[in-house]
């Protein structure tokens, strides 16, 4: 089955999920929190926006600023409710960190989105301590990947270290001090070595990654006691017509083959001296072979576990924003 069209597209999203959520048009969204418009710097939209995008000051003002109030207020009722809980149990405890997790397809902007909510977040009044870890950190390394015969599957459920993952959300949920989250590099294409991200006592946590949506299938006669998203106080699913999702990773593609494949150390140097016509051969192929399985298997049917989901259209711009309702 594929989601190259919109009626193949809907053969996959059960008409029933449409009930569970509100629906917004981008000018309707927008409405909820008027605000003021906002004048960052191109240099300031750059660091958020990535390799590819066309990010505006009015995509932040009209998407991104209701999404933090809407945020905002959820932290406050979670804040409010642990209130509750404490005084209730009689206990004094500090209040866990507000963790909210971002899913969605390769190259459909999951990353985009999150640096924006972080440096939106940081804004917050009391000017809150916001952190963002990706799941890549918690892929296998590339020599165990090839012991298990998943080299070609990075990124598909197996092959990421879902206990280290599991153990790391536990320790940020419980408070400890601090817990630290393995790095990944692009560059080389591999996890660094005794290399960490340590996260010290945050108020809020994004935690981006194409499977922090998914349920670990049975293994054996055993089943996980926790999943990724048991940790998550809301979670954001964004999302896009695949075609246009296989278009920006097209672009994505060409545009590294320029800049950073073209660095000696790069694990992906070998691409960039290829003709135009090969690059684009390529990108289709891994594109086919890997990402399209991932997104239609394992990504998008974790879509409606999501407690809001952000839809894109073909420009990158969002056209619309669905909420759950309860």
């Amino acid at each position: 089955m594929t989601l190259i069209s919109i009626d193949s597209r809907s053969l996959m999203m059960p008409t029933e999920n449409d009930s569970t959520y509100l629906s917004f048009s981008r000018e309707e969204w927008a409405s909820l929190h008027p605000s003021s418009p906002l004048h960052l710097s191109q240099s300031e939209i750059k660091k958020m926006q990535g390799v590819i995008g066309n990010l505006t000051n009015e995509e932040i003002c009209q998407i991104y600023l209701p999404l933090v109030k809407y945020l905002s207020v959820n932290i406050e009722a979670a804040q409010h409710s642990h209130e509750l809980k404490s005084h209730f149990l009689k206990e004094d405890r500090k209040t866990p960190p507000f963790i909210i997790g971002v899913a969605g397809s390769v190259a459909v902007g999951k990353s985009t989105t999150s640096r924006i909510l972080q440096s939106l977040l940081l804004d917050l009044p009391g000017q809150p301590k916001v952190d963002l870890i990706t799941t890549d950190g918690f892929l296998f390394p590339n020599d165990v990947l090839k012991e298990k015969g998943l080299a070609d599957r990075k990124g598909f459920p197996e092959s990421y270290d879902l206990k280290s993952l599991i153990e790391f959300l536990t320790e940020v949920k419980s408070g400890n001090r601090c817990a630290r989250a393995p790095i990944y590099s692009h560059l080389h294409y591999d996890i660094i070595p005794n290399q960490y991200h340590e996260v010290c006592q945050p108020d809020i946590v994004i935690i981006e990654g194409i499977n922090v949506l998914q349920t670990p299938k049975q293994v054996g006669d055993s089943i996980p006691s926790r999943f990724v998203s048991d940790f998550f106080d809301i979670s954001i699913y964004v999302d896009a017509e695949e075609e246009h999702i296989f278009q920006w990773y097209l672009e994505r593609f060409k545009v590294l083959k320029k800049t950073a494949f073209t660095n000696p150390e790069s694990y992906f140097k070998r691409y960039a001296d290829l003709s135009e016509s090969e690059t684009e051969r390529t990108a289709t192929d891994i594109w086919t072979r890997i990402n399209k399985v991932n997104l239609e298997k394992n990504i998008l049917p974790t879509k409606f576990r999501a407690d809001l989901i952000i839809e894109k259209s073909f420009n990158h711009e969002v056209e619309n924003i669905r909420v759950r309702k309860n």
